[in-house]
């Protein structure tokens, strides 16, 4: 979902302004008109509507995004007579030096050049720039904020739709467990503690992964139980550091999302050699979180091509933070590397 208009639709819309105006104007003054005058008219049409252009574009891609967008009204209305008096000078600058120095005419008499009035009156005659452009800013935005909770309802109901087919029957499979957990729990205590921490992540799972935020500290108790069972897997000959720093207090984060960081490492990293250890570090400071990742690639493995896919992870972050995150990735001699920053919030 583009978060702007396309350019060349704001080009068009002044084609169309130029052409409807230009045209009322020349057919009300046709009868007493010259072919010279008409043709300054012309131009002098031309300019204006091209300086409106030029202050409707500063106003649509600087001012709105940066004051508008960000609700800063007071700094947006003291930014309108700056840019009303940007108005004034560029229609100056073109129309009584650029176009005098080619046809010899001004487009203002001389005893209106006078800089209070010309100012009063082109004041006036720039509004429509920061109107237009407000209209066009605000009606897009509400159209991208409509599409957006379009497309985050059709991807909750998949969700959802997803998480009842993988429901089929969670009480039989945790109930399995419980009793797999209570024959283990006298015969090997740490099988048992291993079955209990699959438990574990498989409720972590199906209770919190469609909800739109969970405790951080419950994210990082799966992190930590999936880690403890991908040892395991690999009878101790798991070469990979994993660290946390900071503390996750009340604060709450986008489900799975860290996850999918620390899934990957194991999906696609080399994880059993010595000599290529992994690395996954978190950071929790400043109210955001961030997370590092390093890791030799397996030949023939991708991180962009295979499991959530990054295109896909920064289309989830964008939905939920906006543009107030950052997702990097890089590949240098076969080591892989990833970098999430993301803002967590108070519970």
């Amino acid at each position: 979902m583009r978060q702007k208009i396309p350019f060349h639709y704001h080009i068009l819309l002044f084609v169309a302004v130029f052409l409807f105006f230009t045209g009322w104007d020349m057919g009300s003054k046709a009868d007493r008109m010259t072919d010279e005058l008409s043709m300054s008219s012309l131009i002098f049409g031309f300019t204006h509507i091209f300086t409106i252009f030029l202050i409707y574009l500063l106003n649509y891609y600087f001012v709105c995004p940066y004051l508008l967008n960000r609700k800063r009204i007071l700094l947006y209305a003291l930014s309108v007579p700056a840019s009303l008096l940007l108005f004034a000078g560029l229609r100056y600058l073109i129309e009584e030096v650029v176009v005098y120095s080619i046809i010899g005419m001004h487009n203002y008499a001389p005893e209106s050049l006078q800089p209070g009035y010309y100012i009063r009156d082109n004041f006036y005659f720039g509004l429509p720039s920061i109107l237009l452009s407000v209209i066009v800013y605000l009606s897009w935005q509400a159209h991208v904020y409509r599409m957006k909770n379009q497309l985050l309802e059709i991807e909750n109901r998949h969700a959802q739709f997803a998480l009842l087919k993988s429901q089929v029957s969670p009480h039989f499979l945790f109930n399995t467990l419980n009793s797999f957990y209570s024959e283990w729990v006298e015969k090997d205590e740490e099988t048992a503690a291993d079955l209990l921490v699959l438990s574990d992540l498989l409720r972590y799972i199906i209770t919190e992964s469609d909800k739109e935020q969970v405790p951080l500290e419950k994210e990082l108790q799966f992190i930590d139980g999936y880690i403890r069972l991908q040892k395991k897997r690999f009878e101790n000959q798991m070469y990979l550091t994993y660290s946390v720093e900071g503390d996750a207090g009340n604060q709450t984060i986008l489900p799975a999302v860290v996850i999918h960081f620390i899934e990957n490492v194991f999906k696609h990293g080399i994880i059993n050699d010595n000599e290529k250890q992994a690395l996954i570090h978190i950071t929790i400071s400043g109210g955001s979180l961030e997370i590092r990742t390093r890791n030799h690639i397996q030949q023939g493995e991708n991180y962009s091509s295979t499991g959530i896919g990054f295109k896909n992870l920064s289309d989830r972050l964008g939905y939920a933070y906006g543009e107030n995150f950052k997702l990097d990735k890089t590949t240098e001699n076969d080591i892989f590397t990833t970098y999430l920053k993301i803002p967590l919030k108070q519970s």
